[in-house]
């Protein structure tokens, strides 16, 4: 039943994105449609040749996977289709399974994708759509840095026109400063042209499709110039017409050794997906269903894998693309799709022409604007040990892997949450102005009012920071004035486990022993469950629960027996 309930909820949300559709912003939509077209085509074929597979499917993630996600989502503004992050784990994934480009490796490739999207799809049905926060923005920058240099160094031997030798960032980086006198001089030319086109049409304006223009032009200057016959590579004919539709020519058996790359695939889309959506969805105070979006992205990378071309994924450049543009429904992502559509049956011929090395420039400068210098710098600024962690994560995309990188970069996350409510950030209120309060870093002599502590604890008490509290206690009545009432404030506790909940019995013994009252406040209805069943209600009673600080504040000064109290 849960698998037909769940269907039904997200009928509801079918075509969300789409409707309602305003028909005085039909042709704004329109022209946002076009407008990724235009700039999109030339990143799609640089995407593929990140990927491994033949430029033609990198047209293909942006015909099918685009419109089935333009109709299944529920983000009015998320832009699905090839990416450069998950083409870089593809090709990380699959390189050593099948030859590059060959029929068994796109087929790998599309089978990778068909993968990824039963993750996708167990994942709605398991709900584990909260997944998409482990992955935080520290480390998804340090691994989007370590690809993009990755992607970076791969193009370099294709632009200088020498062969570029081994695998391995670092030693296809030696390989190609050892050939460089080999370079040829019009294929460097070529690239540093393409380079200059795009570079300079995005410091005039951002709505001038640079790359098309760039890749447009070399093809006519090849064609004129018969590159190919001056021993300058080109790509070569492109298949015309439409994909094939079907399963890939795989065994299953060949799933087993690209779980690891799918279950990679399926984090980055998760995280990236659902931080772009809820940032649009934010900017323009839309509602947006994470769930809804998992099951658009499940079906998007099944038309993926049954059209024959690789991994598609919530992309945050071609979704300011349409923004920009003007772009408010995902109608302009349709209109994308059938542009594609027009391209595929009529304009693949003249992409024979294309340079090697102007794709590879292409692809470089897809690869420089992932590597996040300004932002890595803000980090450093602020929050040291978080550069550590993303320097670190970068690193070992670059000298590792990319599935090592990615599987470092979850366990960096996890670690990273774990470290910060490890030790808390915990602190005493001090009351001002009437009904104001400030806080200060919890230690030994702070007093909230002289033999009263309103302590707040930082974070959820558990079994790994639960000695926190009793270490606190202990350095506040070793140093300062007696204390007679010692007040929790729970604001910042969003669970007590049952480690903490012992811990809590023995700091009351403690207190008690000492004649020091225990009192909590600002305790959430959910955690006042939890301690009805821990037993610690019944312990310190009901009138040691108070909604405010304020209330403690007040009853305490109420409190006849409190001038006797002692401090341990």
């Amino acid at each position: 039943m849960m698998p037909v309930k769940i269907f039904l909820q997200h009928q509801r949300h079918v075509l969300q994105g789409i409707m309602p559709v305003v028909p005085s912003r039909i042709p704004t939509e329109v022209l946002a449609g076009v407008t990724l077209a235009a700039l999109g085509i030339p990143e799609v074929l640089g995407y593929a040749k990140i990927a491994g597979t033949p430029v033609s499917t990198g047209l293909y993630t942006i015909l099918l996977p685009m419109a089935v996600f333009a109709i299944f989502g529920s983000s009015r503004h998320l832009v699905v289709g090839a990416d450069s992050a998950t083409a870089a784990i593809l090709a990380a994934g699959i390189a050593g399974l099948a030859t590059l480009g060959s029929p068994r490796y796109v087929a790998l490739a599309s089978l990778s994708a068909l993968l990824a999207a039963s993750f996708l799809l167990a994942a709605r049905l398991i709900r584990l759509g909260f997944l998409a926060n482990f992955l935080s923005r520290t480390v998804l920058i340090g691994f989007l840095t370590g690809v993009g240099i990755q992607v970076a160094v791969g193009q370099v031997a294709d632009m200088l026109g020498v062969r570029g030798g081994r695998s391995g960032t670092l030693q296809k980086l030696v390989d190609i400063v050892k050939e460089v006198p080999d370079a040829s001089i019009l294929t460097l030319a070529i690239s540093l042209s393409v380079i200059v086109v795009i570079l300079g049409t995005s410091r005039v304006t951002k709505r001038v499709p640079g790359a098309l223009i760039a890749v447009v032009g070399t093809i006519v200057v090849s064609w004129a110039a018969n590159f190919s016959a001056r021993g300058i590579a080109v790509l070569g004919p492109v298949p015309q017409g439409l994909p094939h539709f079907g399963l890939p020519d795989v065994h299953w058996a060949d799933g087993r050794s690209l779980v690891a790359t799918a279950a990679s695939l399926f984090v980055v889309i998760l995280a990236q997906s659902a931080a772009t959506s809820r940032a649009y969805a934010a900017r323009y105070d839309e509602e947006f269903s994470e769930n809804t979006d998992l099951v658009g992205l499940g079906l998007a990378n099944i038309a993926a894998g049954l059209s024959g071309t690789f991994v598609v994924n919530g992309s945050p450049t071609k979704t300011e693309i349409v923004d920009t543009a003007g772009g408010r429904t995902q109608l302009a992502q349709l209109t994308t799709s059938g542009v594609l559509l027009i391209v595929l049956l009529f304009l693949t011929a003249p992409l024979k022409y294309l340079p090697t090395s102007a794709l590879a420039a292409v692809v470089f400068l897809i690869g420089v604007q992932l590597i996040h210098v300004r932002q890595m710098r803000a980090i450093l600024d602020v929050r040291r040990d978080e550069f550590i962690v993303a320097t670190l994560t970068a690193a070992a995309v670059v000298f590792i892997g990319v599935e090592q990188g990615i599987a470092l970069a979850i366990v960096l996350s996890l670690i990273d949450h774990i470290r910060h409510s490890y030790h808390p950030r915990n602190t005493v209120l001090i009351p001002t102005d009437p009904g104001h309060w400030r806080t200060t870093t919890a230690g030994s002599g702070k007093r909230t009012l002289e033999g009263l502590i309103i302590y707040r604890f930082g974070a959820s008490l558990y079994f790994a920071n639960a000695h926190v509290l009793p270490e606190d206690i202990v350095a506040f009545v070793n140093d300062g004035s007696p204390l007679s009432w010692f007040c929790l404030d729970a604001s910042a506790i969003g669970d007590i486990d049952y480690s903490a909940a012992q811990t809590l019995h023995r700091v009351h013994q403690t207190l008690r022993s000492r004649c020091v009252q225990l009192c909590l406040t600002n305790v959430a209805d959910h955690i006042l469950e939890e301690l009805e069943e821990y037993g610690i209600i019944t312990l310190l009673g009901p009138d040691a629960f108070f909604p405010a600080p304020a209330d403690v504040v007040e009853a305490y000064r109420k409190d006849p027996s409190r001038s006797g109290k002692r401090s341990l």
